[in-house]
C-alpha cells in the first residue's frame, strides 16, 4: 500500500486546498504539522536531494524575507540548517510518497496527480 505524507501547517490556505483535493479523490494520507513535528535535518536533506533546495524555499513568508542577502549564496548544507532552524522557511505543502519527496506546493494538480497515481490500479 502506498504511504503518502503531507507536510505543512493547518492554517495554511494552500495546505487546506491540497488536503481537500486529496479528500475529494479518496486518496489517503497522513498530515504532519511541521510546527508541532518539525522534520529532522536528515529528512530535510533527503528532500533537498530529490527536489533541490530552491523549490523548498517559502519565498513569500516573513521568515524568508527576514534573512539577509547572504542567503543567495548559501549551499545546500546551509539551507538544511536554515530549514531545520525555522520550518516556516519551508514551502508548503510538501508531499512524500513511500518515504521519497515527490512535490512541493500545490499550484499544478496535474503534476501531483501523475506522481501520486503512478502505481494505483
Amino acid at each position: 500500500m502506498t504511504s503518502i505524507q503531507v507536510y505543512g501547517i493547518p492554517t495554511c490556505g494552500t495546505c487546506k486546498k491540497a488536503l481537500q483535493w486529496l479528500d475529494a479523490r479518496a486518496i489517503s494520507y497522513e498530515f504532519i504539522n511541521t510546527k508541532e513535528q518539525p522534520p529532522t535535518s536528515d529528512r530535510i536533506a533527503s528532500w533537498i536531494e530529490v527536489l533541490g533546495e530552491r523549490p523548498l524555499r517559502n519565498t513569500s513568508g516573513q521568515s524568508y524575507r527576514a534573512l539577509d542577502e547572504t542567503k543567495d549564496t548559501w549551499n545546500e548544507s546551509q539551507w538544511v540548517t536554515a530549514f531545520s532552524d525555522d520550518v516556516m522557511l519551508l514551502k508548503r505543502p510538501l508531499f512524500v510518497k513511500d518515504g521519497i519527496a515527490i512535490a512541493v506546493g500545490f499550484r499544478d494538480a496535474t503534476v501531483l496527480t501523475e506522481k501520486l497515481l503512478i502505481d494505483r490500479g
